[in-house]
């Protein structure tokens, strides 16, 4: 099974769903990606993706990633420079260890929805929707590439 063919359908529609309800009461940015393997440390590969992703470039520095390895079963979270100095030093372990559970059980969307809320009430708590605030990155789960040999 590669990173896309992970969840359902309809389970990347009600993860996409999440995101865009918890961004209605905040400005900050959420984005959950899935890759197939993660040779590093998961954090280190989370910061590489939060960089590809462009999620740095926010204007209040507060992006959420929530970033997965399927076959390694790799988890990390990361937040950019504003809601990491906003968020209790455990904030982003406690939400880690929420979702662990959950994908114990094999309720992976239903984890990354709960992780996903819970990662909005933080940034709504921190940086609460401005009337001018725009959806400055896509609320799309992103993949990680296959491998050569399976394309």
């Amino acid at each position: 099974m590669f990173s896309k063919e992970f969840l359902t359908g309809p389970q990347k529609e009600s993860i996409q769903a999440a995101i865009a309800e918890a961004e209605l009461s905040t400005s900050g940015e959420i984005r959950v990606h899935i890759d197939n393997k993660c040779k590093e440390e998961p954090v280190t590969k989370a910061i590489q993706v939060f960089e590809k992703l462009k999620m740095h470039e926010t204007e209040l520095r507060n992006g959420v990633l929530i970033y997965l390895s399927v076959k390694d079963k790799k988890l990390a979270i990361v937040g950019d420079q504003g809601i990491d100095a906003a968020v209790n030093d455990d904030f982003w372990d406690q939400i880690k260890n929420n979702l662990l559970e959950n994908f114990k059980k094999g309720l992976y969307a239903e984890g990354l929805v709960e992780g996903i809320h819970a990662s909005g009430e933080q940034l709504k708590a921190h940086f609460p929707h401005q009337e001018d605030d725009v959806n400055e990155l896509s609320n799309e789960i992103s993949f990680g590439e296959e491998p050569e040999e399976s394309k």
